[in-house]
């Protein structure tokens, strides 16, 4: 198995990733409450398979910088344009989960140029997809207990973990989750969610035109199947595959069944990028 290596893209911030593998650059990009390590198993997969698998901590995440001042959510794609040209290419394939695949949106919407594929993985156009009482849930849930009762993200990653976790998943694999969000940086995730609160790319649905798939969980509460249908009636030319009784974090859930459905279609396109 081809071994992973830690690097720093310099900034300001500086970027961390995990690397492995040679060939098109693919670069996976982790939710709201999550890090790098959440692809692990995709970097050794997709390594092992010819690309160069890279997954990042983005700003203000695991080992990348936090950062002064306020956060506008296109800072993230700034960020992947940095990262694009650390690596000297062009165009790269692009697999954003959740928070990561409105990076992946937005990243489209201002640097459609340097796009092979899009993956957008249980994930969202826009506040539009949500009634006002699921946004102001979505909100409450992660930033009163931080901004008002004093908690840190170790309190509050037991309870935003399990309305997360679908059907099947595992202890092992809710742990694993729960690790990952007691280990966000408070602050830096504060302004994260206050600027995806305000994040809306809908309108640009339709202006997509690198080949696009979609992966929904149908054991996903937050980004529900129905969500994914409606980017793909929007998105032409997109494929769609709704992954049984996956939530939330699929990648981790349903390994198999998340490689199976990205492998094929990145084999068919992974000429584009370079």
């Amino acid at each position: 198995m081809t071994a992973i290596q830690f690097r720093k893209i310099p900034g300001p911030p500086d970027i961390a990733v995990d690397e492995a593998g040679a060939g098109p650059l693919l670069v996976f990009m982790h939710g709201i409450g999550g890090n790098r390590t959440n692809w692990t198993e995709q970097v050794e997969a997709f390594a092992a398979r010819g690309f160069r698998a890279v997954s990042w901590d983005a700003r203000g995440y695991g080992d990348s910088d936090d950062y002064d001042g306020p956060l506008d959510f296109s800072d993230f794609s700034h960020d992947l344009a940095r990262l694009l040209d650390h690596y000297g290419v062009e165009k790269a394939h692009l697999c954003g989960l959740s928070m990561g695949g409105r990076i992946a949106q937005d990243f489209h919407a201002l640097y459609p140029d340097r796009i092979a594929t899009l993956t957008l993985v249980a994930t969202f156009a826009g506040q539009s997809n949500f009634s006002p009482a699921e946004r102001e849930r979505f909100v409450a849930l992660r930033l009163k207990p931080l901004a008002e009762e004093g908690k840190e993200p170790k309190d509050i990653a037991p309870v935003v973990a399990s309305t997360l976790r679908g059907p099947d998943a595992t202890e092992a694999q809710y742990k694993r989750l729960v690790a990952s969000m007691a280990a966000l940086h408070k602050e830096s995730y504060m302004k994260t969610v206050r600027a995806t609160s305000m994040f809306e790319r809908t309108a640009e649905l339709e202006s997509i035109r690198v080949p696009t798939l979609l992966i929904y969980g149908d054991g996903d509460s937050l980004t529900t199947p129905e969500i994914g249908r409606g980017l793909h009636e929007r998105i032409a030319g997109s494929e769609l595959v709704v992954v049984p009784r996956a939530g939330h974090l699929i990648n981790l859930e349903k390994p198999a069944e998340f490689d199976a459905a990205l492998l094929p279609f990145l084999a068919e396109h992974r000429d584009l990028a370079g």
